[in-house]
């Protein structure tokens, strides 16, 4: 009787052995990753594999996610008490996650080393009503890259970080480089939301002004006006880019880009990549800085970001697991797994990422620029881009509506959404 007693009570156990442990007192943190480049991939999972090795403890669980889905898969699993421990996501998708408490407070979890490695400017994209929901870690600003051989060949002003294009300059340049059936530039607006409002701060444009009372207003500014003005006159008035790019993402413009059709292409830093794989051999390419305006060089950015999430009973170990992935020589692997700019101040200083090949030099010649993306603490934001801003931003830069009513769209209708966020 007494063995048959020990026996259920041995069954009893199992059966309420934790979901997230190993089954023989090991911690396991499920750690979903977005990380999509086979460079970067192999990175990450290296980096995986050698905390594993020394912390057999705890035991981390490479998840694969993906940018396609991750809003509505994280949503899905966090109402439905299944979301990772480890949440790999861009800053200007947590803010509705931070406020639902659906992610932890990592003020008092992460470790000092890892809060000073990371400059204000890049903590404030993560940060929603002085809680730090998120480590901002990879960040690409949006530059030009450009034909060498034609720039070159057409004798305009080459422009550096320290003396960039202003957006007349850029938009008198990119004349100079049409004609013949070939254009100064190439915009690919599938997604023109984030790139005009982000590319506007260095034009002095805000587009969301919050009040004394904390509630954000939409206002639709005159430098607000620069940047999309400066692409609409180049589509329209000047000819000097296509509009057959218009619903083009990235990618899609590097054929003709390749095939000497556009002179310039702005793109993420992070495309460099596939432009050093695929460029065909003999191809110059450069990457320039975009304009500047009276913001100077400054750049709205959204950091990839690393989040716990508020249900995992080990949030203790998985701000451990963040400080040794976001160590400034493991950060630096990770930038350059993904082509992308490191935010920790020490990670940025290694020589790898100040190299003149594939633009390195430039990209990070323009970190101390980058700063929290207008719309980044804005709730309601994604509601707003997706039914008000992307459809205006289309047809104005398709020529079916004009500035008046984008101006109008945005404010009015915009400004009815984020009210039901701010009741």
């Amino acid at each position: 009787m007494r063995l048959r007693l020990i026996a259920i009570l041995v069954l009893l156990l199992a059966g309420c052995a934790s979901p997230d442990g190993g089954g023989d007192g090991r911690i396991v943190l499920r750690f979903q990753s977005l990380a999509w480049q086979d460079d970067s991939v192999r990175a990450t999972k290296e980096l995986v594999r050698e905390w594993n090795a020394t912390h057999p403890d705890v035991t981390v669980r490479y998840v694969q996610g993906s940018w396609d889905s991750v809003h509505d898969q994280l949503l899905t699993s966090f109402e439905g008490g299944e979301a990772p421990d480890i949440v790999h996501d861009a800053a200007d998708d947590l803010a509705d996650f931070a406020h639902g408490g659906y992610l932890a407070d990592l003020t008092r979890l992460l470790p000092a080393r890892l809060k000073a490695a990371i400059p204000r400017r890049s903590w404030d994209t993560a940060t929603f009503e002085g809680r730090v929901y998120g480590v901002p870690f990879l960040q690409e600003p949006r530059v030009l890259v450009a034909n060498a051989t034609w720039l070159r060949r057409a004798g305009v002003r080459i422009p550096t970080p320290e003396h960039p294009w202003t957006w007349r300059e850029f938009r008198q340049v990119t004349k100079e480089l049409s004609g013949g059936g070939r254009y100064g530039v190439a915009w690919p607006l599938k997604e023109p939301v984030s790139a005009t409002l982000n590319l506007s701060l260095s034009a002095g444009g805000r587009l969301f002004h919050r009040g004394p009372d904390g509630k954000v207003a939409i206002r639709f500014e005159a430098a607000d006006e620069i940047v999309p003005r400066t692409v609409r006159d180049q589509l329209a008035a000047d000819g000097s880019a296509p509009r057959t790019t218009l619903g083009s993402g990235g990618s899609d413009t590097l054929p003709g880009f390749f095939g000497g059709r556009y002179a310039m292409v702005p793109l993420g830093f992070s495309y460099r990549q596939q432009i050093a794989q695929q460029a065909p051999k003999g191809f110059s390419w450069q990457v320039l800085p975009a304009p500047a305006g009276a913001g100077g060089l400054t750049q709205g950015v959204s950091p990839q970001t690393l989040s716990i999430a508020q249900d995992s009973p080990h949030k203790k170990e998985a701000a451990a697991f963040l400080d040794f992935l976001l160590q400034p020589r493991n950060m630096v692997r990770l930038a350059l797994g993904d082509w992308m700019l490191p935010t920790g101040t020490e990670a940025l200083k290694d020589p790898a990422l100040h190299t003149a090949r594939d633009g390195w030099a430039t990209g990070t010649a323009l970190a101390a620029h980058l700063t929290s993306a207008p719309a980044q603490s804005v709730r309601g934001y994604p509601e707003w881009k997706d039914k008000v801003a992307t459809p205006a931003f289309q047809e104005y830069y398709s020529g079916a509506i004009g500035l008046d009513e984008l101006r109008r769209r945005l404010e009015r209708d915009g400004n009815l959404v984020l009210a039901r966020y701010q009741r």
